[in-house]
């Protein structure tokens, strides 16, 4: 069962490969390891539980985690749901989040620390109550917490004020709320960031301070996250474009790299003493997307290897000073398709793609120096490449043009599919740079593969794939295995031929193996070379489906569905998603009887959370039974 879906209601700008080496998170900051949640309206919005992109205007189920950890946002109330609009910001789309609605999301089972690094990107349309919310983390089950003790972080904008502020509750109880310092405007963006570091917590717009409070370091558990509404009437009504969390404090040079990236990829300026990437500007380009960076602002605050999403990976700076960084971005022209003009004598052609660099100190002037570095280029899904030829192209002069440079050679294959240029020089403040090849007869054309995923979804198992570019494109076909040695084909879909839009693809494996399995994805060209994925593992040992009996019902309840566990909390939620019921219950599995006498007339949502899952059910509470 397949469907090709030829259309674009979502984006998802994700390189299919993780280098593992390489700071792979937002802005080539960071890993999963680290950073434990990464939500952007770009990426893996669905209208349903991961299966049906949304489309522009439509109500978001499941926001998807890109953080490599899994931790998707949810909404499983239809009226509570925010809304996908695509091209709102800077040709961006976001989650409109509308507070007569009580618009929110909840991500759970993060992976928490006393210290934290978080990042949104909103803006408001109105503010309508005291202290409308912007994101509030809490221990499990209490993320929609009205209890001010519970709210263990969190980000809030008074409507007294127009300010921005946070919070963070030490581990002995102590609420440390952030002195406000900056107001923001009706339907402007902001990049609203706050560390919780250990003797401060630190607010910041657009990168300047907008207030601080002492603190001793110990931030309480936060494992969930609220995005949008809070506590009933702590309601936000406006847009959220991107959410990002560390469970660490970065470092300041990390904090303004992560911060250049969000101020690019969404149109913002930041003041000139922080504006250390201009190549996003309209006159320069716009290259602001998957930007990502290195830099120093002293010797103990520093970041020299980065990639972040995209295939460029720059690292092993061998002249980096304080207050010097190096960030780059790309025009997102097609990889899909080497360009044959505009190249140097000796080269046949060059990615359509080109990046741009700034090179840059952060009294915003562009004479530093950050020395050599490495540039290494991931050319998953090109298939075999004689590294010999490969050459960098670098408009040193910044004239508009590669055919009057010197290529640079000297690629060498450092693991995989990774191709590396090692000590380059040229990338002066400014300078483009792109790759290219003496010889495309020889050197693949590439299927630009964003990202394959799959699934388990009751019986079944999902397959999904997309493509940002195809040349010469064959086909596809899923390949199945046990042990991820032997390998069988499972699916086959025709591919485009050639295309340099996004096409996104879907398959159902109707009869997965018990329990865990493995899938990758191969291409073939039409000329029969081949090329595969990464691999993903789907387990088939899920939860049973919780039910909860009678339904409607009131008093005593039986639940079904539920697995054995040393310790369960057992929470419930009533309409407008406040905690009315908390039970502590030590499972054998099987069923499990509940006493809800008391509840009023209404519906409910119950969520169960074992140490190996967390399980949802709905239930209506009636007159008469």
């Amino acid at each position: 069962m397949f469907q090709p879906i030829r259309s674009l209601p979502c984006v998802v700008a994700a390189s299919l490969t993780v280098q593992v080496a390489a700071q792979t998170g937002p802005a080539g900051v960071g890993s999963s390891a680290n950073n434990v949640l990464w939500l952007g309206a770009d990426h893996g919005v669905f209208s349903d539980a991961g299966i049906t992109p949304a489309v522009s205007g439509a109500n978001v189920l499941q926001w998807s985690d890109r953080s490599g950890n899994g931790r998707h946002a949810f909404q499983a109330t239809l009226t509570n749901r925010p809304n996908y609009i695509a091209g709102a910001l800077n040709g961006k789309p976001v989650m409109r989040f509308t507070a007569a609605n009580t618009d929110r999301m909840l991500a759970t089972g993060i992976s928490t620390a006393n210290r934290a690094s978080v990042w949104v990107v909103a803006r408001y349309s109105s503010l309508p109550s005291p202290n409308p919310g912007v994101l509030q983390g809490a221990a499990p089950g209490d993320a929609y917490s009205a209890t001010p003790a519970l709210k263990n972080m969190g980000m809030w904008v008074s409507s007294a004020t127009t300010q921005v502020w946070g919070r963070g509750i030490q581990a002995d109880g102590t609420s440390r709320n952030v002195t406000m310092a900056t107001a923001l405007a009706v339907n402007t963006p902001y990049v609203m960031n706050t560390v919780y570091r250990q003797t401060a917590i630190s607010q910041y717009v657009n990168h300047g301070p907008a207030g601080s409070v002492a603190s001793d370091g110990t931030l309480r558990s936060w494992t969930d996250m609220a995005i949008g509404a809070q506590a009933g009437t702590e309601v936000w009504n406006g847009d959220i474009a991107e959410v990002i969390v560390f469970n660490v404090d970065v470092n300041e040079a990390q904090r303004l790299i992560v911060t250049s990236y969000l101020a690019a990829k969404y149109g913002m300026t930041l003041t000139a003493s922080t504006d250390v990437y201009r190549e996003d500007q309209v006159a320069r380009g716009n290259y602001d997307h998957e930007v990502a960076g290195i830099g120093r602002v002293n010797a103990t605050n520093l970041h020299t290897d980065a990639r972040g999403t995209g295939i460029v990976r720059i690292s092993n700076p061998t002249g980096l000073g304080n207050n010097e960084f190096l960030i780059w971005g790309h025009d997102n022209g097609v990889l899909g398709a080497w360009g044959v003009g505009d190249v140097p004598a000796g080269v046949q052609g060059r990615f359509q793609r080109t990046w741009r660099a700034s090179e840059r100190n952060t009294a915003g002037a562009a004479s530093v120096d950050v020395g050599a570095v490495d540039i290494t280029f991931d050319l998953s899904g090109l298939g075999p490449v004689d590294p010999a030829e490969l050459r960098l192209l670098v408009d040193s002069d910044q004239d508009g043009s590669f055919a009057d440079e010197v290529p640079l050679e000297g690629a060498w294959n450092v693991s995989g599919n990774e191709y590396r240029f090692s000590a380059v020089t040229a990338l002066v403040d400014g300078a483009r740079f792109t790759l290219g090849t003496t010889d495309l007869r020889s050197t693949p054309l590439p299927v630009e593969l964003l990202r394959f995923e799959a699934q388990r979804i009751g019986p079944l198992v999902n397959l999904t794939w997309a493509t940002a570019s195809e040349q010469g494109n064959q086909g596809f076909t899923v390949e199945r295995s046990i042990d991820a040695a032997n390998w069988i084909d499972v699916l086959s879909l025709p591919g485009a031929g050639t295309s340099n839009q996004l096409l996104q693809y879907s398959a159902v494996d109707e009869s997965p193996l018990p329990g865990t399995s493995y899938y990758r994805l191969r291409q073939t060209d039409l000329d029969g070379t081949e090329n595969w994925s990464e691999v993903r593992s789907v387990h088939d040992r899920l939860p049973p489906e919780l039910a909860i009996h009678p339904n409607p019902g009131s008093g005593d309840r039986w639940l079904t569905g539920v697995p054995a566990a040393e310790d369960a909390t057992l929470i419930v939620f009533d309409g407008a998603g406040r905690t009315v019921m908390r039970h502590v219950l030590h499972p054998d599995g099987g069923n499990v009887t509940v006493n809800m006498e008391g509840l009023p007339p209404g519906a409910y949502r119950l969520v169960l959370q074992t140490p190996g899952a967390v399980q949802h059910a709905a239930f209506v509470v009636s007159e008469g039974f």
